[in-house]
């Protein structure tokens, strides 16, 4: 799974499965031992958990970079590596 950004602990990754179509745009967040899938549009937790403050993070970090998102979703979609996404600082 190709990783987007990392910042404050939290490691951001996007994958596609070329054998089964995903119907939402979305991302994964890893943050120790927790793991949350975001969508995209909007910026939501849609499955898993990670603690309040890293969602938080997260969540600011993905509306900040939405159309990078949605741009890396559609390279993958298409078998294209996604573009890096400069972390939180």
């Amino acid at each position: 799974m190709p990783e987007l950004s990392r910042f404050y602990g939290i490691i951001i990754r996007m994958f596609s499965e070329p054998t089964e179509r995903h119907h939402v745009p979305h991302f994964h967040a890893y943050y120790q031992e927790h793991i949350a899938i975001f969508s995209v549009e909007p910026v939501e937790l849609i499955a898993g958990s990670v603690p309040q403050r890293q969602q938080r993070l997260v969540e600011a970090w993905a509306e900040l970079h939405k159309y990078e998102l949605i741009s890396d979703w559609q390279l993958l979609q298409s078998g294209k590596k996604p573009a890096p996404i400069r972390p939180l600082s």
